[in-house]
This record gives structure tokens, sequence and C-alpha cells, in this order.
């Protein structure tokens, strides 16, 4: 079985029965770690070489502090913000992953449902496992949509088309694998798991890794070429003349390319190395966070993910500078523990203790989260 790099290991004993025993997300770990085949859960809790950049992820968290205030009236916290005009109850977002059906047989509808009982944005990846219009179904109205391109630009502009018309708002513009990654701990238990992973997936339309609807849907031109390089800025004016949602773009970790980011017109800038799945920086998007926002200069909103946890990790985020948090790991260990209802009490969960260290910092909304609610370690910053 595949080693988890993301959390306190849980052991038999100590696994939860049901969600009204967790006490923090990592709960869901272990019991998603039992649930899951090798392969699966080696495919969802890798990361780049040897997990690095997942421990940086963490580990980057303990570079600040919380800097508590007292005798402020706390009696009533407001943890809503604003993206696009559209006020959401919580700036905690639940990040785009593939193949949800890895993972329970309902998928991204029970995602997308409770996504709607708690009210969060929802994003769904390229690779989804059910179609965009089921998931907006389920969702109740229509999700952001990340977007992986493909290797001819007629096909890109296809699945573009086919997201907007389905009402999506928002187009998250994937850049962090365009070089590729090394995933040399899930290319090993693949290894050791072949045969196994073949009887499994072969035949299966919940687990077989070519059901991906909205990309086998794309018509394939005998005239189309495949892209002779990879996608650069001048891909962001391509994506904009093609498309009226907002464009976003996913996988940016330095104040230069943040900055290039609002010249090229681009509506939201994502911190994210993937949860350490795509990089081998070793170089936490916590820390990232100053730079990005430094580069943005208030003109875009800034999202980031990779590695939250805590309410704690979400409070801090905010102090730096960033608009919303997403989570990604910890929703699909819920989801693979206990479906719908595992996903929503992970949300429940993050959103009590974001509002409890929000207390604890004297803040009672998201704006008045600052700078000063924080302190950098000696020598860090």
């Amino acid at each position: 079985m595949f080693a988890a790099q993301s959390g306190p290991a849980a052991t038999a004993p100590d696994l939860i029965a049901s969600v009204g025993d967790a006490l923090n997300v990592f709960d869901f770990e272990g019991v998603a770690r039992t649930k899951l085949p090798a392969w699966h859960w080696a495919w969802m809790s890798n990361g780049a070489e040897d997990g690095g950049t997942i421990r940086a992820n963490r580990e980057g968290f303990e570079h600040y502090q919380l800097r508590a205030r007292r005798l402020v009236d706390v009696s009533k916290t407001d943890t809503s913000t604003t993206l696009f005009g559209k006020t959401w109850e919580t700036p905690i977002f639940l990040c785009p992953v593939s193949g949800h059906r890895m993972y329970n047989p309902q998928g991204e509808l029970a995602t997308a449902r409770a996504a709607k009982a708690k009210k969060h944005l929802q994003m769904l990846s390229t690779m989804t496992t059910t179609p965009v219009e089921e998931v907006n179904a389920a969702r109740g109205e229509p999700v952001w949509f990340q977007l992986y391109t493909r290797p001819e630009w007629a096909q890109t502009r296809e699945l573009v088309k086919r997201v907007e018309a389905a009402g999506c708002p928002a187009l998250v513009f994937t850049v962090d694998l365009l070089g590729g990654r090394n995933t040399e701990l899930f290319s090993r238990v693949q290894q050791r798991n072949q045969q196994q992973c073949a009887s499994c997936h072969k035949g299966n339309p919940l687990t077989d890794l070519t059901n991906r609807p909205m990309v086998n849907a794309l018509a394939s031109s005998p005239d189309s070429k495949p892209e002779i390089s990879t996608p650069t800025w001048e891909y962001i004016k391509r994506l904009k003349d093609t498309t009226s949602m907002k464009i976003l773009v996913k996988g940016i970790v330095t104040r230069e390319d943040a900055e290039l980011a609002m010249q090229h017109g681009v509506d939201g800038v994502f911190v994210s190395n993937h949860g350490g799945r795509a990089d081998n920086t070793v170089r936490s998007t916590i820390d990232c966070v100053p730079d990005v926002v430094a580069g943005v200069k208030g003109r875009a909103p800034v999202f980031v993910d990779s590695g939250f946890r805590r309410g704690s990790d979400i409070f801090k985020a905010l102090a730096l500078g960033a608009t919303a948090v997403g989570v990604g790991r910890p929703y699909i260990w819920g989801l693979t523990s206990f479906g719908q209802e595992g996903v929503e009490t992970v949300l429940d969960i993050l959103r009590r203790e974001l509002q409890l260290v929000m207390r604890q910092s004297g803040v009672t909304s998201i704006k008045g989260i600052t700078k000063n609610h924080i302190a950098a370690l000696p020598g860090w910053r």
C-alpha cells in the first residue's frame, strides 16, 4: 500500500466509523486509504519525485504565526466574500480534481450536491468522469471549469465553447503541467499492480480511465494539426477571443508571472503547484502568495490552493492577501470515505475552524483579515 504523505497516518483502531466522529479533515484520510485500491490511493496522494513539494506545502504554514487580539466583540462573524460580483458564504472553494468516480460511484455528482448543500464554489476538472451539464444540474448552478489544453487548438476551442454553452462563468486555465512531471512514487506502485489495475479498469464504466466524457466527445478533424509548441502568454489572447467567460490562470507562483498575467488581461490568478504534484520546486504555495499578490497589485482576485488542511491555514493565506482558498485532497478523502456526507462534513469542519481562528484573532469579517494578524518567523520574510 502506498504511504500517506499529507497528514497523520491513522491506525485501524483510530479510524472513524461515521462523519460525526471526525474532529478534523485528517480523520477522513485513514478511512479513504482503507477503501481504495493501492493504485487509486497512489494516484490521489502522490507528488512529484519524492513528494518534497507536498511536504513543503504543509511545512510552509509553520513560517507564519497568528497574532491573537483580545477584548473584541466577536459574537458575530461574517465569512462571506465576493468574486466577480457574486457573494459566497465562505472563501473556501472545491478545487478541480480529476476522476471522482475513481473514489466513489456517484463521483462528481456527490461532490456537486455537497457544494450545493453547503453553498460553496466548485470547480470541475477537464478530466471529469461526469459531463459538465450533469454536474451543473446537480450543483443547481454552473460550476467553474478548469481547462487542460488539447493538442489541437480546434479541440480546445470546441471544449471551451461547450463549457460556455453550459453556462460556466469562469475558465481556469491550468499551466503548471505544461512542462510535464515526474510522479515516480505513483509509477512505482503502478509497476507493482499492473495486472490488478488492468482487471479493475477494463470495461468498468466507473473506474475505466478512458471514461473522460468531456475529452472523449471532442471531434477530430483530418485537417487539424497538432500545436507545434507548448502554450505561451499569447495563448491567453486566443482564449479571450474565443469566450466571454472570465479567464483565470492556475499555477502562478512568482511575482514576474503574476505581472505578466495582468499585462495579458487575465481576470484572476491561482497560486498553485497542483498540490505538490506538478513540480519539484519544494516551495510551498503559502510562501508564494506574497510575491503573487505583489505582482497582481489589487487588479484581480488571487486564489490559492495546495496543502490547505486547517482553518488556520486558510486564515494565514487570507492575511497574506489571497482572496479565496481551495482544497482538493481533503474533500476527496471525505468523498471516498462517506460520499456526499463526507464532502459536506469536510467543508463544515474547515468553515468552523476558520470562524474559530477569526474569533481568536479578533476579526469579524473576511475583509478584516490583514497582515497585522500574522507574524512571519524571524529571518523568513
